[in-house]
């Protein structure tokens, strides 16, 4: 424990030096990159030359969306061997989670800088987490899912990006350097039945109940998922415990053989955790975290933008175990780290590691050119917000991340942002502009109303319907209970009267768009969506409830559709 403590002492200085001068570091980040890409078809064609200045950078390099440089990862999947966006050619490219459009994107990906980018972040965010909520040698509860990669008739490797990263063998050894090993055997990790591998994580979370000092999955929708679960099977859980014999329900020989070397009779522990679970019950569940785990210092994972309705309810089951965002990346890579790990979860601001690449960032602002000019790292002005533009070693110059922040500070020079949401409008039909941070709001003020029957929303999405005259907005709500027809309504009437936006407004009063309609689906719709995806490909551990869906993402409108149970139509505007 004085090792890391040493250790991440050492992590903080490195962190203050390099924020403190952000601008030279950045410039040392672009050359490094240019330097070991220069002989690259795409930057060549582009006429830079070599040159590794920001200045001839910017002048020769275009911004990009992935749509601009599609041609050259085609190519890549293809398995032609050449140096189209790197140096040394290509042999893995990421899928990014594809939740909203049903449709994955294929993103470069290099193993060797990534893995050096994943250390960085994780173990600079455990140093200044561990000063806030310090952790004891134990172990982990990690919710996380690994597939390995499938070689296509190209001869690349292909898989989500949080399984390229919990998968390489430099994983562990991260995790390990800080404590943070997860407590399930591995052949849990890469079971390909995800609801086998979340039973046995639950099973070696509670074997292991008292060595646990910290939850973790990627994003709150996983945890969240978990806990839910739990709910479900504890009673199954106990009685694994009790006769030291793993469920039926285990099908996959591989978690089987695994589980059966960490699974022994144990009816003492069987009868603790079956009479906190009985008492727990009896007060839904509030606290399940702080009484099974005892040591849990904090539950850490993805909190903030799609993400933020589910803090709520996690810290539900929390109770008084403290509920931590984790760091901010993409498929496309790293960019910025939780440095403020007491802050509340869903208002993290992060703060950007200059060494991580090169960003730049669009300004957004309405009154802004039609075509503004990227800043740098530390041009950005507090208050306003930005579209992310990333530079990678992987083979991304210049490229539009899609992902609007708003900078709420400065650490030293390095800026801190809170992530706003997607750059796409979500809910259209006229003038009306409403993005998922609108329909956040709009839900939250409603859920207010259902909270009078002591019910939740387990889960939501939106469709604009452009098959009726006018067209309207579509509400899909997954909720925790039966609520009266009165009730619902009145939560139609409040989404309904709670899209602030001036065009929404003026276009509802002139019955230019029709009224808003609230659809109430079976228990368990959600889940489906999620087992849907998973079955074409997605990993569990990237999976993002898709805040609008698309009438061309034909799969998750289908089962939507087959699930809806009750219509409410708005009479706000009548």
């Amino acid at each position: 424990m004085e090792k890391l403590e040493e250790y991440t002492d050492k992590l903080i200085e490195e962190f203050e030096a390099n924020s403190k001068d952000a601008e030279r570091v950045q410039r040392e980040t672009l050359k490094s990159i240019l330097e070991k890409n220069a002989s690259a078809e795409y930057l060549q064609s582009l006429g830079l030359n070599g040159r590794t200045d920001v200045e001839s950078f910017k002048a020769c390099v275009p911004l990009v969306s992935h749509s601009d440089i599609v041609h050259y990862i085609d190519r890549i999947f293809d398995g032609e061997m050449s140096p189209f966006l790197t140096a040394k050619p290509l042999e893995y490219l990421a899928l990014s989670s594809g939740t909203a459009s049903g449709v994955s994107k294929y993103i470069p990906w290099e193993p060797d800088s990534t893995m050096v980018n994943t250390e960085k972040i994780l173990h600079t965010a455990f140093a200044f987490r561990n000063k806030a909520y310090p952790i004891k040698k134990g172990k982990a509860l990690t919710f996380t899912y690994v597939r390995k990669p499938k070689k296509n008739e190209g001869g690349i490797n292909l898989a989500t990006a949080t399984s390229l990263v919990l998968g390489d063998d430099r994983y562990t050894p991260i995790m390990e350097a800080i404590y943070s090993n997860g407590c399930s055997p591995d052949e849990v990790k890469y079971c390909p039945d995800f609801e086998q591998a979340l039973y046995c994580h639950l099973l070696c979370g509670l074997i292991f109940r008292e060595e646990i000092q910290f939850l973790y999955s990627p994003f709150a929708h996983t945890l969240l998922h978990a806990l839910r679960t739990f709910e479900d099977v504890w009673e199954e859980l106990c009685n694994d415990i009790r006769e030291g014999v793993l469920s039926s329900r285990i099908t996959d020989p591989n978690p089987r053989g695994a589980m059966s070397k960490i699974l022994k009779p144990d009816p003492e522990l069987a009868n603790l955790i079956h009479k906190k679970c009985t008492g727990l019950k009896l007060n839904n569940w509030y606290g399940v975290v702080q009484e099974l785990f005892p040591n849990a210092k904090y539950l850490i994972g993805v909190m903030t933008g799609t993400m933020v309705p589910y803090v709520e309810k996690l810290r539900h089951y929390a109770g008084e175990v403290p509920v931590v965002s984790s760091d901010y990346g993409a498929s496309e890579g790293w960019i910025a780290v939780n440095v403020h790990p007491t802050v509340p979860a869903e208002i993290t601001s992060y703060t950007v590691l200059p060494q991580l690449g090169y960003f730049e960032f669009i300004p957004l602002t309405e009154n802004i050119s039609v075509d503004p000019k990227p800043l740098g790292l530390t041009e950005v002005k507090v208050g306003e917000e930005y579209e992310i533009v990333l530079t990678t070693a992987a083979g991304l110059y210049r490229y539009k991340l899609g992902d609007v922040v708003k900078i709420t500070g400065f650490y030293n020079s390095t800026p801190e942002f809170h992530f706003v949401r997607r750059n796409n409008i979500l809910l259209q039909i006229n003038i009306d502009k409403n993005t998922e941070a609108d329909l956040y709001i709009s839900v939250a003020a409603a859920a207010k109303v259902l909270a009078k029957e002591k019910l939740d929303v387990v889960d939501y999405t939106s469709q604009v319907d452009l098959t009726t005259d006018p067209g309207h907005y579509v509400i899909y709500w997954e909720i925790n209970g039966e609520a009266s027809d009165e009730v619902l309504s009145e939560c139609c009437n409040c989404l309904d009267k709670s899209f602030a936006d001036g065009g929404y407004i003026l276009n509802r009063s002139a019955h230019v768009i029709g009224p808003l309609e609230l659809r109430i689906l079976r228990r368990g719709t959600f889940h489906k969506i999620l087992e849907s995806s998973v079955g074409r490909g997605a990993a569990v551990s990237q999976f993002k409830t898709p805040r609008c869906v698309p009438v061309t993402n034909i799969k998750v409108m289908q089962i939507l559709n087959d699930n809806v149970v009750k219509k409410y139509i708005s009479t706000h505007y009548n």
